[in-house]
């Protein structure tokens, strides 16, 4: 009976010791079913520490937060419990059902994966006006306004969107970015830089705000009609005001997630009008000067001079062409460079453009540049006007007459082209040939034929020595291993270093490297990794004590810069140490 009881207890511990190390890994999301301007919370936890984490690609919501990483350690009884998770804040982009496929992650070299989970999306919800309900301060207090100069423009006139951000002074904004860019695809667009946020005082619906200028757009429409711009959206976090009070009396502020768009803007363009519109219109609309210039006016044959055709102003300088040059016959004219001399501000285009040519004369003589026209449709006085230039003259001192412009024909009184000759004008007819037969070639026997029949029974050899070095690099288990981890290593150092302006994703990436790089290069497994074993197996390798101490600093960064402020240049910073340090280890161990 004692020994029945033993052996029950021993079963007992075996089947604790086993329940209290499998490995968990899942996704909790915060509901089910919610309305589509609600916000989700997922979160993916495990039990136990594991490497190349991939989240599902939230390909029908928009992530507005995260991936915020969490670790806790905690004894219950004399057990060690361990909890990492991952989360994520999303907002959903349409009605409907939708499922959450499932993240991975590595852990003790087996790969784990969560259930997929369905999630409704409901039309929107309604919530409730709760004066100290911080969402509903921040929808009440927070407004994105797009400004349009113009709502009925002519085609190709000019118009500018200006995109302000209005804040009340009972809260602020600690951070925002862009979800949904707005897109002009019926408009010849341009953005104009602005060098950093300015907060500026103004008013919005009759209340005092304050107010930044995120976006500022000058717009050509390209067709007439109603033309949508689509919205400009936007993920911030907003600090709001709460009734608690710190120590010193002083409002504690508590932080909420925001969704602000400018919405939708209709432009009603206008069809430039038919009456008195010239033969000759290209589409120019603005006010402008128009001039044609030539470099010279008296040169000699077979000399060059540059015809320059500019139009000058503010309008749509890079939307229409220039008139065409139409000269005598007797100037050879090459094909025109084109210059563009543009700067784009709010008041649209200006600047000029030109057309320049170049003319060489053939003979002597004195020859007329007939004057040009340029159309263009002023908005200002809504009528066309034309600009014409002065006829030029261009006399060629020297050079050969022009027979055909001064010999009258015989018969017919017409001028007629010279007939130039030479010595070579007939040439000579050859009276004996070196002809050969042609011969028929055939691929039978030929070199190309034995080869084609005697390589392919050259290639078994190789293909089974081929064959028999895979069988054994397959066969390397821990070999294809430390290839994979520092495959892997190279692959997230090259991700830190595109993510240097995202401090999340940065310190994700660069620990992970770190992480593989070891994995590869001393052959441990990811639940070998503390400090004091890796600097015990980086100093059994004869890697020195600075440089072993570099990369454990490296790892501590990586694990205290997600939850602390970290500048650009303290990424760029550690990115280099990390390169340096991998690169120093490379050379030193053995």
């Amino acid at each position: 009976m004692k020994s029945i009881k033993h052996i029950g207890i021993v079963l007992v511990l075996l089947v604790s010791s086993v329940t209290f190390a499998q490995v968990k890994f899942e996704a909790k999301v915060s509901k089910t079913k919610l309305g589509i301007n609600e916000r989700l919370r997922v979160d993916f936890e495990m039990n136990k520490d594991g490497d190349n984490f991939n989240p599902p690609s939230f390909s029908n919501f928009t992530v507005v937060g995260g991936p915020n990483q969490s670790v806790s350690k905690s004894w219950v009884n004399g057990v060690s419990q361990f909890k990492k998770t991952y989360s994520y804040f999303l907002s959903p982009k349409s009605q409907g059902s939708f499922t959450l496929n499932q993240a991975t992650i590595e852990i003790d070299g087996e790969l784990y994966k969560t259930t997929p989970t369905k999630i409704t999306v409901t039309s929107a919800v309604s919530k409730p006006k709760d004066g100290n309900n911080a969402d509903y301060i921040a929808s009440e207090n927070i407004h994105l306004v797009a400004e349009v100069s113009k709502a009925n423009p002519y085609l190709n006139e000019a118009i500018t969107v200006i995109y302000k951000l209005y804040v009340s002074t009972e809260t602020g904004v600690s951070n925002w970015r862009e979800i949904n860019s707005p897109k002009y695809s019926d408009f010849w667009s341009q953005n104009i830089d602005i060098k950093g946020l300015k907060i500026q005082n103004g008013t919005y619906e009759g209340e005092p705000y304050r107010y930044v200028v995120l976006r500022k757009t000058v717009l050509y429409p390209q067709k007439t009609g109603k033309l949508k711009i689509e919205p400009l959206s936007l993920d911030l976090t907003v600090d709001v005001a709460t009734n608690r009070r710190d120590i010193f009396g002083g409002r504690l502020m508590t932080q909420v997630h925001k969704t602000v768009s400018a919405g939708e803007r209709i432009i009603n363009v206008r069809q430039l009008p038919e009456n008195g519109r010239p033969d000759d219109f290209t589409g120019a609309v603005g006010d402008f000067d128009f001039k044609v210039t030539t470099s010279k006016t008296e040169l000699k044959a077979s000399e060059s001079l540059d015809l320059n055709v500019q139009v000058s102003g503010n309008g749509n300088l890079k939307l229409f062409e220039l008139p065409q040059v139409v000269l005598p016959s007797s100037l050879e004219v090459y094909e025109p460079e084109h210059n563009e001399n543009v700067r784009t501000n709010l008041s649209g285009m200006q600047g000029e453009i030109s057309d320049n040519y170049t003319v060489v004369p053939q003979f002597k003589g004195k020859y007329p540049i007939p004057s040009i026209s340029f159309s263009y449709f002023d908005v200002k006085t809504e009528s066309y006007k034309r600009i014409s230039s002065d006829e030029i003259i261009v006399d060629v001192t020297q050079g050969p007459n022009n027979v055909a412009a001064t010999t009258p024909s015989a018969t017919t009184g017409e001028n007629k082209q010279a007939v130039v000759l030479n010595k070579d004008h007939f040439a000579f007819i050859k009276t004996k040939t070196n002809l050969e037969p042609v011969a028929s070639s055939h691929f039978f026997k030929t070199k190309l034929f034995w080869g084609s029949l005697i390589v392919p029974f050259l290639m078994i050899p190789l293909a089974m020595v081929f064959r028999k070095q895979k069988a054994v690099r397959d066969a390397d288990v821990t070999g294809n291993k430390i290839r994979k981890a520092d495959k892997l290593a190279k692959k997230y150092l090259s991700e830190a270093k595109k993510a240097l302006n995202n401090k999340e994703a940065f310190y994700i990436a660069l620990e992970k490297a770190l992480h593989n790089y070891l994995k590869a290069k001393l052959n441990i497994e990811t639940s070998e990794f503390s400090k004091d074993r890796i600097q015990e197996l980086l100093t059994h390798k004869q890697v020195d004590a600075s440089v072993v101490s570099d990369f454990t600093s490296l790892l501590e960064s990586c694990e205290l810069a997600r939850y602390t402020p970290s500048t650009r240049e303290t990424m760029q910073h550690d990115f280099d140490k990390a390169a340096s340090t991998i690169s120093l280890i490379d050379k030193q161990i053995r």
